[in-house]
């Protein structure tokens, strides 16, 4: 007998299309106090498959990922209840602070939110002033949690 829990998961395939078809990607860290510090993200798969974000190297998230990388992300579509999809990671944050890795992610994010072709790596380019400033997130996954209410 298989239980609803089981009937309403997302195979890796529709994971992968639930990834590539969210906007925003929330993202949870643990703050100094111990409570969850949540905001909304661009995000892209970098050239090597991993879920990445880019922000600033300042930001809070930042801070909280250095001080303690465990985190939790969040995608989801849907409207109605019979809708909803979703998919929640917990993973481990690796913050890369190289403005060439930044600079590539800066292109693919844009051009991903833009709606261009993904763009082919430029090797040995200068990045730009911004990519000095911001970080990349690498989302490890760890324990991956999903649902379709559409399977219901």
């Amino acid at each position: 007998m298989v239980n609803q829990r089981s009937r309403i998961e997302l195979t890796a395939e529709e994971q992968r299309e639930l990834i590539d078809s969210a906007r925003v990607m929330q993202v949870a860290s643990i703050g100094s106090d111990g409570r969850p510090h949540l905001v909304p993200m661009w995000f892209v798969y970098d050239d090597d498959g991993r879920l990445v974000f880019t922000t600033y190297g300042s930001s809070q998230k930042v801070r909280n990922l250095e001080r303690d990388p465990r985190m939790t992300v969040l995608l989801e579509a849907g409207t109605a209840y019979t809708e909803l999809r979703g998919l929640s990671i917990d993973a481990t944050a690796e913050i890369v602070r190289d403005p060439h890795r930044t600079a590539r992610v800066l292109q693919l994010v844009g051009a991903r939110y833009a709606g261009l072709e993904r763009p082919a790596p430029t090797p040995g380019a200068e990045p730009p002033p911004v990519a000095h400033k911001r970080v990349t997130v690498i989302v490890k996954p760890g324990h991956i949690r999903s649902w379709d209410h559409r399977k219901l």
